[in-house]
């Protein structure tokens, strides 16, 4: 397929919104809703993308967004709110994302049905010895810094709407957790994961850290700490933390910001390394960190300099093909955890739901920063 990276389409987009919607209508466009990739199957990779449909739908309004999503959901959930999905692991909680407006839209039982089957399987995970949710049941005794973000926020959203508050203190505790094992102090970055059995061949014997800083995986915890103090109440005792602890995530990524484009490596901390590569959805988690924290107030205006050079870096990298679709480029695949050439070694494709959804949550959060571009 022809890709041409200057046309008239690009011109056409004025504002972050636009290129939001310009993601969405590609990815639309391409495929039927039950054949969002991987095909049938109640995922993260479906969820993360139509959440951010969601969110964008929130500003533009438009019907054909909300029947999409419906049309994934109820590909999957029958008419008495069964659904088949992965019990084992947190990755399969996410998608449960959309079900909050589904319900409150269509009073339609069978997706409140649905989100508490997916809420109930909090108890039910294996933990380490300090209460650290498994990642997987396949990989015990793990946390992975992704896991909080897949099973946190709906955790959080699951609260807002049906009233469940130790879910909340929930996802302050697991999230206390992750980062007493996975945070670096000298960068205020994290490790992709941690094992307590110190097992794993990525594991370091004294730390049980992972050795290396993946670029999705800190986005998704950056995603997460901007959730958490949206819902948590302004005088909750972590509330200062959590802000502290974000403050130091973003320091330690504008520290590690590509000077030339604008965007962030596929292991963040190594740029100077001719092997190591700029990777697009990582960049987009990252820029929407930082605008969001600038937004609700957690970050300093300081910061938008970051946000505004690395939205224009992933406007620069996206592409149009010859039915004049958005086409985002150098994403990397579902990446387990492992050494530094692991990581190098990851193959990228081209409008992969992790990094649209990524891409469509950073064009929102930017509107409010960059209106017109």
């Amino acid at each position: 397929m022809a890709v041409v990276k200057k046309n008239d389409r690009r011109n056409q987009l004025k504002t972050p919104l636009d290129w939001g919607k310009a993601a969405c209508n590609s990815l639309m466009a391409t495929y039927t809703p039950e054949k969002l990739p991987p095909e049938g199957r109640w995922h993260y990779h479906q969820g993360v993308f139509l959440y951010s449909m969601l969110q964008l739908n929130e500003q533009v309004g438009r019907e054909d967004y909300f029947n999409y999503i419906k049309g994934y959901v109820d590909h999957i959930i029958d008419e008495d709110g069964n659904f088949y999905f992965a019990r084992e692991e947190l990755d399969a909680i996410q998608a449960g994302m959309l079900l909050f407006k589904l319900d409150q839209e269509t009073n339609d039982p069978r997706y409140k049905i649905a989100a508490t089957k997916l809420k109930n399987m909090f108890p039910t995970f294996n933990t380490t010895s300090d209460g650290g949710f498994w990642h997987k049941d396949k990989y015990p005794y793990q946390m992975w810094l992704d896991g909080l973000y897949m099973g946190g926020v709906f955790a959080l959203n699951y609260d807002k709407a049906f009233g469940e508050p130790e879910l909340l203190d929930m996802v302050v505790e697991q999230e206390k957790l992750m980062r007493k094992h996975t945070r670096d102090e000298k960068t205020g970055l994290y490790y992709h994961a941690w094992d307590e059995k110190r097992q794993q061949p990525w594991a370091d014997p004294d730390t049980g850290k992972s050795p290396e800083f993946w670029g999705r995986a800190i986005g998704w915890y950056g995603i997460t700490f901007n959730e958490i103090l949206f819902f948590l109440p302004g005088d909750h005792p972590s509330r200062a933390e959590i802000v502290g602890a974000l403050k130091d995530l973003i320091k330690g990524l504008v520290e590690f910001q590509d000077q030339d484009t604008g965007l962030w490596y596929q292991v963040v901390d190594k740029g100077n390394d001719i092997n190591n590569w700029l990777e697009t959805s990582c960049s987009a988690l990252f820029t929407y960190t930082i605008a969001r924290a600038i937004n609700d107030g957690h970050a300093d205006d300081r910061y938008k300099e970051f946000a505004v050079k690395g939205f224009r870096g992933l406007l620069d990298r996206m592409e149009f093909n010859d039915k004049g679709l958005f086409v985002m480029p150098e994403i990397c695949i579902g990446t387990g955890v492992g050494n530094y050439q692991h990581y190098l070694d990851r193959p990228t494709c081209e409008n992969d739901l992790h990094g649209v959804g990524s891409f469509v949550l950073a064009c929102l959060e930017m509107q409010k920063l960059l209106p017109e571009l």
